[in-house]
């Protein structure tokens, strides 16, 4: 893993200590970081909608760039959360990554 891909990671296990340090880990505290993947998906969701001018009381109210910081969120959330489940979850997204990958360069059979 290179240092560019290697840095989020340390990041995340800085603030996941951090959380165990202050929080705990115990179920609850395990099913309240699951919890914060769902909300942040929801800003991403709100941040697109703002985006779009969907809602005619508000207009535009975010940029392509909201949406890009909130789905960092998204994101950062379920590397904190991951933590939870796995014990190098660096190695398990990677694999993960490269299987899927590679299952949609598979030929589709009919």
């Amino acid at each position: 893993m290179t240092d560019a891909h290697a840095l989020p990671w340390s990041h995340v296990r800085s603030i996941v200590a951090c959380l165990d340090a202050r929080n705990g880990t115990d179920p609850d505290e395990i099913a309240t970081r699951l919890l914060k993947v769902t909300e942040e998906a929801g800003e991403v969701a709100q941040a697109y909608i703002g985006m779009q001018g969907q809602n005619p009381r508000k207009g535009i109210t975010h940029t392509r760039a909201d949406v890009a910081v909130e789905l960092c969120d998204v994101i950062l959330s379920a590397m904190v959360a991951l933590h939870s489940f796995e014990d190098d979850p660096a190695e398990l997204l990677a694999f993960d990554a490269k299987h899927k990958a590679a299952r949609l360069h598979r030929p589709i059979s009919a």
